[in-house]
C-alpha cells in the first residue's frame, strides 16, 4: 500500500527544499559561532530559572567587606589580621580553609605571624596565579606554605566576558602540574569521607572522585565553539539559589559573634567581598542582588559544592551531547517545522502549532537542563520557528493557485455536466428520431425549440454557479441546494430533481426503492458534500442515458457497521465498451475518475460493477471513524 501520492510528493517538496536550506544556514551560523553568545545567554537563563536550592551548610565564607576594611583603616588586609583570622578559625577546627587572598609578597605589618600561622595551620590552602596574564606574569604563591597546600585561583572568563567554566588542573609555564583552589579543598572534604581524587574511568584525563567522573569540558562543549580547552576543565553547575552559602565578615569572627558548628568541620573560604576591592567577576547564571556581578570567592563556592555535592549526593554535573547527536537533534526540529507548516491550512493554525512546539522545544531544554544536560535549544527554536511559518507561506501560496485551478476544472467539468445532461441528450434524441424518420415536422421543431432553450439556459446557470456562495450548490438548470442541510436531505433533492429530466431509460423505471439515512458522522465539509451531490447525480445520469429497458431503480444512502454507505443500482442492459466505445469513454472514463477521488478525499473506496444476469451498482464508502487530524480539515 502506498503511503503518499504522487501528488503530495510533490506537495511536500515545495517546503522541502527551501527548510533544507535554512536548517543547512542554521548549522553554518552554528559551526561559525555566529549563535554561540545566543546559546550562551540561553544557558545562563535556565540556570537562572532553576527551583531553588538550599544552602550549602558545609561551606561558610568568610567575607572581608567595606567596613572591615574601613574598621582596619589599610587595603590590603595586613599580615597581622589575618594571621589573627586564620588563628581564630583553626580553633573550631574546620576541614580546610582557603584563602583567595593574594599573599606573594609581605603586606606589613605581621608577616612573621602570618608565616607562623601558615607553619601551624595544615589545613590552610593559598593562591597563586598559574597561567600568564595578559601583561604576561604569573603571581607566585605565599613563599612558606608547601606545594600541596598551594591552589590556582585563574579564573577562565568566555568571550563575553561571563564565568561559565572553571579550571581544576594544568600545567604551569615550567611543565608542572598544578591543581586548582577549588579542587584542593574538596579534596580535603572528601578526604575525611572516605573519598579519593583519582583519574576519571571513562576518559582517563578527567578528575574523578569516588565513581562521580567531572566531565571534562571539550572546545566543542554545548554552544561553544572551538574554544581554547586547555588543561582540564568543567562547566559550573552554580547552585540556585539567592543566598547559596553562609557569608559572614572578618569582624564577626574577630568578635566570635557566629555559630561555631558552621565552621567546625565545614569548608571555610575567606575572599574580598568589598566592591572597592574590585575582585568581582561577571556571572548571569544565578540570581544576586546585583544582576550579573559576582565575587570571585564566590565563584569558588560554586566549584567546590558542585564537586562535593556531585559526590556526595549526585547533585547533577553539566554534561552535553556529542557533535552529532546535537546535529541530528537540529535537524529532527527543523523537520518538524516544515511538517507544520505542511500540515496546517491557516496562518492561526500554524502560529498556533509552532507556538505550541516552541514551548514545548524550550520546556524540554528546560528539563534537561535541571537533569544536568545542556541542550542546542537556540539553533532548533530557530529552524523550527523558521521553517514552521515561513515555509507555510510556500505552501498557502500553493494551496491558493491549487485552489484557482481546481475552481477552473470545476468550471470547466460543471458546464461539461449541464451541456451533457441536457442539450446534448436532446440533440441525441433528435439525431436518433430524424435517422429513422419517427419525428414529424412540429415534433422537430418543439424538440428544436427545446434545445434552444436548453442551450441559452447553460449560461444562466454557469453564470450563477460562478456567483455562488461556498455553501450552495445548483444542480441540473433550476435546483439551488443549501449544502449547509443535512447530507441525506440534499441527496434526496438531487435524486428527485435528476429523476424528474428527460431522459429515455427513465420513463422504463416502474419500480423505485429508496432510502436516505443520516450520514453525516463524522462530519462532511462542504466540498464533500458538494461531491456526493454531483456523484449523485452523475449515477443517476447514467442509469436515465444508458441503462436500457430497466424497470428497477434502488438508491439507497445508509449508515451499516460503522461504514457511510451509497448505493445506485439498476437492472438494465447497460452499454459496453465493445458496442459504444465512445459513449462508454465518456460517460464511464471522466465519472469514475471524479468518483475515486471523492472517495480517496473521504478516505473510502469506490466501486462500479456489472451484475447478472443485467444491471449495474455504483457504491461509494468510507467509515465512520474519524481519524484526520484536526489541522488536516
Amino acid at each position: 500500500m502506498r503511503l503518499f501520492t504522487q501528488e503530495e510528493i510533490q506537495t511536500w517538496r515545495v517546503g522541502l527544499i527551501p527548510g533544507l536550506v535554512v536548517i543547512g544556514l542554521v548549522i553554518l551560523f552554528r559551526l561559525t559561532g555566529t549563535l554561540q553568545s545566543l546559546e550562551w545567554i540561553a544557558l545562563d537563563s535556565f540556570l537562572r530559572w532553576r527551583p531553588r536550592e538550599s544552602i550549602d551548610k558545609r561551606i561558610l565564607i568568610v567575607g572581608i567587606n567595606e567596613q572591615d576594611i574601613q574598621r582596619i583603616g589599610t587595603y590590603p588586609i595586613p599580615d597581622r589580621d589575618l594571621a589573627s583570622l586564620l588563628r581564630k578559625l583553626a580553633t573550631y577546627n574546620p576541614r580546610a580553609i582557603g584563602i583567595d587572598i593574594v599573599r606573594d609578597l609581605p603586606v606589613e605589618p605581621g608577616y612573621t605571624e602570618l608565616v607562623a600561622a601558615f607553619q601551624a595551620i595544615k589545613t590552610v590552602i593559598g593562591i597563586e596565579k598559574a597561567l600568564p596574564g595578559k601583561d604576561g606574569n604569573t603571581i607566585n604563591p605565599p613563599p612558606t606554605l608547601p606545594p600541596e597546600q598551594v591552589g590556582f585561583a585563574d579564573a577562565i572568563p568566555d568571550a563575553d566576558g561571563h564565568i561559565r567554566r572553571s579550571l581544576l588542573g594544568t600545567s604551569n609555564r615550567e611543565g608542572e602540574y598544578k591543581f586548582s583552589l577549588a579542587i584542593l579543598l574538596a579534596k580535603a572534604y572528601l578526604s575525611k569521607e572516605g573519598i579519593s581524587l583519582t583519574n576519571g574511568t571513562y576518559d582517563p584525563i578527567a578528575m574523578q572522585f569516588g565513581t562521580r567522573e567531572l566531565t571534562r569540558f571539550r572546545p566543542n562543549s554545548g554552544g561553544y565553539v572551538r574554544v581554547d580547552a586547555g588543561g582540564n576543565q568543567i562547566l559550573i553547575n552554580f547552585r540556585s539559589a539567592r543566598k547559596p552559602f553562609r557569608i559572614v565578615s572578618l569582624n564577626h569572627i574577630q568578635t566570635g559573634n557566629i555559630d561555631p558548628s558552621w565552621i567546625r568541620d565545614r569548608i571555610v573560604l575567606i575572599g574580598i567581598t568589598s566592591d572597592s576591592a574590585k575582585d568581582i567577576v561577571n556571572v548571569s547564571a544565578i540570581p544576586s542582588s546585583t544582576p550579573g556581578l559576582v565575587f570571585g570567592v564566590e565563584v569558588h563556592a560554586h566549584t567546590v559544592s558542585q564537586i562535593i555535592s556531585a559526590a556526595l549526593n549526585g547533585r547533577p554535573l553539566l554534561k552535553v551531547w556529542s557533535d552529532s547527536w546535537e546535529y541530528i537533534w537540529i535537524i529532527v526540529w527543523g523537520f518538524l517545522g516544515i511538517s507544520l507548516a505542511r500540515l496546517t491550512k491557516t496562518p492561526r493554525q500554524n502560529l498556533l502549532s509552532v507556538s505550541v512546539a516552541g514551548i514545548s522545544l524550550v520546556g524540554l531544554s528546560y528539563l534537561l537542563l535541571i537533569w544536568g544536560w545542556w541542550i542546542p535549544v537556540v539553533p532548533a527554536w530557530f529552524v523550527l520557528t523558521v521553517n514552521g511559518v515561513s515555509i507555510n507561506a510556500f505552501y498557502l501560496y500553493q494551496q491558493t493557485l491549487k485552489s484557482r485551478i481546481n475552481e477552473r476544472q470545476y468550471m470547466i467539468d460543471y458546464t461539461f455536466d449541464i451541456i451533457h445532461n441536457g442539450p446534448l441528450q436532446t440533440l441525441a434524441r433528435i439525431l436518433s428520431c430524424t435517422q429513422y424518420q419517427d419525428l414529424s415536422h412540429d415534433q422537430l421543431r418543439s424538440q428544436l425549440e427545446q434545445l434552444n432553450q436548453e442551450l441559452r439556459a447553460v449560461y444562466e446557470s454557469v453564470r450563477r454557479e460562478t456567483l455562488t456562495q461556498d455553501s450552495s450548490i445548483h444542480i441540473g438548470i433550476d435546483l439551488d441546494l443549501d449544502l449547509e442541510q443535512p447530507t441525506h436531505e440534499i441527496l434526496y433533492e438531487v435524486y428527485s430533481n435528476t429523476l424528474a429530466l428527460n431522459f429515455p431509460c427513465f420513463e422504463t423505471i416502474q419500480v423505485k426503492i429508496i432510502k436516505f439515512d443520516p450520514i453525516d458522522s463524522p462530519p462532511l465539509s462542504i466540498e464533500q458534500k458538494r461531491g456526493l451531490c454531483r456523484f449523485m447525480e452523475e449515477a443517476l445520469c447514467n442509469v436515465g442515458k444508458y441503462a436500457k429497458g430497466v424497470t428497477r431503480l434502488k438508491v439507497t444512502c445508509t449508515q451499516t457497521e460503522g461504514m457511510n454507505i451509497i448505493r445506485i443500482q439498476d437492472n438494465g442492459l447497460g452499454i459496453s465498451s465493445s458496442s459504444h466505445p465512445n459513449k462508454y469513454k465518456r460517460s464511464g472514463g471522466r465519472g469514475t475518475k471524479q468518483a475515486k477521488a471523492l472517495a480517496q478525499q473521504l478516505g473510502g473506496s469506490f466501486k462500479r460493477s456489472v451484475l447478472s444476469p443485467k444491471g449495474r451498482v455504483c457504491e461509494l464508502t468510507w467509515s465512520v471513524a474519524k481519524g484526520r487530524l484536526w489541522f488536516l480539515n
